[in-house]
């Protein structure tokens, strides 16, 4: 008997990578022997992924050895009260007045009436308007501190036809008041008592950013290289610390949208009470910070219900500006949808716009492509528009939902230059950016931006956990001065 040889296997090999009808396999599928042909390359499928650039352009960043940063930012050189009514039935010539504002200063923890000195003194001349719209009337403070009461300040007239419309008793808030001089009989004294500058005392904290990135020993002996080219313009091959290079940048964003986001923790909040019944101190707590939203939301200008989307729309934001710093530059960093709205709003203008786009008004001719976007414009002042990747970014603020109450917010207007403050901590007047970050340090501690490897691989040699961690620490908070000139754009 002889062995039958099966079929398809009676194969002889052969000296030469060539197939013939003894070396050719058909009978098997032999392609998973083979290697996969791979891309070394990484691809860009999300593009630049980063989005911290706003504060690289718009502030600064300086040390601070101190848990409490504090500035004082100047108050309103002149005076006025919207909340003032007739401390009693009103006489026609001499009317008493009271003022309802609430005169506890700004920051004050203090709420009731009365809680400061108010800026009205005998001899000062003062217009009275009525808030209804109905007229007016000027007259010279005869007294103040009426019957014991520090917000009660008598006016003679100075028209005999008396008060235009007399209020109905202390607590209504029918006119509104400023100071416009001061009138003096022949032979008299001088004005009694004066007025202290009406600093307002700002301070913020700063907070501890942390972040790790980890690989096991046994991880960094099985080598697998990649290409790559980072936001930082990184390029080549990386190992195994592809990850950490994202954990790297991925801190650096945080420490930017920390400070965009940050908010101080409630009295009674969970974060404040972090760590109560549980394992932790029950004595420590979050703090939590102030951002730039925040401090916008609270001492600023919000514009909500939507982007401005008409000139008559930017007349209303330019009269608030007018009644705040003034600053004559201003950079609006905004989202796609409302920088679309600004470049319809200014084409709009265009007299041949309802009829096709004209050559030359816009810069353009028939040899190049249209040109439908602007850069900015003027009007009363300069504003230029950026966009804000931070706002179009899907797994940010750009993925919320839109829609009144969504939290999403539209574009930032902060004012260009800097400001001068008093730095309570220097104990001097210094120039600042209207937004800067201040983060800890000192002569032997810098935390600006920390980090460090741990572990017993990778060349570590502190522990005996068989891995290396990447570690990272920052300590800083942002300043924003002078909110009243920025305005934040909400839906």
């Amino acid at each position: 008997m002889s062995v039958q040889a099966t079929p398809g296997f009676d194969l002889q090999p052969s000296a030469t990578q060539i197939p013939t009808a003894t070396n050719y396999i058909t009978d098997f599928n032999f392609l998973n022997q083979y290697l996969p042909d791979t891309y070394e390359k990484e691809f860009e499928r999300y593009g630049n992924r980063t989005i911290s650039s706003f504060l690289r352009l718009v502030g600064a960043e300086m040390p601070s050895n101190s848990d409490l940063i504090k500035w004082a930012e100047q108050g309103r050189l002149h005076t006025k009260y919207t909340q003032v009514g007739t401390a009693a039935a009103a006489a026609a010539l001499n009317p008493t007045f009271r003022v309802n504002d609430n005169l506890a200063p700004a920051g004050s923890t203090a709420g009731a009436l009365g809680t400061a000195t108010m800026a009205l003194r005998t001899g000062q001349t003062i217009m009275i308007v009525q808030n209804n719209g109905s007229g007016s009337n000027k007259g010279v403070i005869t007294a103040t501190n009426v019957g014991g009461v520090a917000t009660d300040f008598t006016v003679a007239l100075y028209e005999a036809a008396g008060l235009v419309t007399a209020g109905t008793g202390a607590v209504n808030s029918d006119v509104t008041i400023f100071i416009y001089g001061s009138e003096f009989r022949k032979g008299t004294v001088g004005m009694v008592g004066s007025l202290e500058a009406d600093d307002i005392i700002l301070d913020n904290s700063p907070i501890i950013l942390k972040d790790k990135y980890a690989v096991s020993g046994s991880d960094m002996a099985q080598i697998g290289w990649i290409e790559i080219q980072t936001e930082n313009g990184a390029t080549g091959y990386l190992w195994y610390l592809k990850s950490e290079h994202e954990t790297r940048l991925r801190f650096d964003d945080y420490l930017e949208t920390a400070m965009i986001e940050a908010v101080p923790a409630e009295a009674g909040s969970g974060a404040s009470n972090a760590g109560a019944g549980a394992t932790f101190n029950p004595n420590f707590g979050n703090k939590g910070s102030e951002g730039i939203f925040y401090s916008v939301e609270n001492r600023g200008n919000v514009w909500s219900g939507g982007n401005p989307v008409a000139l008559a729309d930017f007349d209303a934001i330019i009269s608030r500006l007018d009644k705040q710093g003034s600053i004559e530059e201003n950079v609006i960093f905004l989202d796609r949808q409302f920088g679309f709205d600004i470049d319809d709003m200014l084409a709009a203008q265009n007299s041949y716009g309802a009829g096709g786009t004209s050559y030359g008004l816009f810069d353009n001719d028939e040899e190049m492509a249209l040109n439908l976007g602007f850069t900015g414009f003027r009007r009363g002042y300069d504003f230029y528009k950026s966009d804000w990747k931070y706002l179009n970014d899907p797994t940010m603020r750009g993925g919320l939902p839109t829609g009144a109450n969504s939290g999403r917010v539209n574009g930032l207007l902060v004012p260009a230059g800097s400001t001068t403050v008093y730095d309570q901590i220097l104990g001097k007047n210094a120039k600042r950016p209207f937004l800067h970050v201040r983060y800890r340090a000192s002569e032997t501690e810098d935390r600006r931006y920390k980090t460090w490897i741990t572990g017993s691989a990778g060349g570590a040699r502190t522990s005996d956990l068989d891995a290396m961690e990447v570690n990272f620490l920052s300590e800083r908070a942002v300043c924003t001065l002078g909110a009243n000139n920025f305005f934040l754009f909400q839906e």
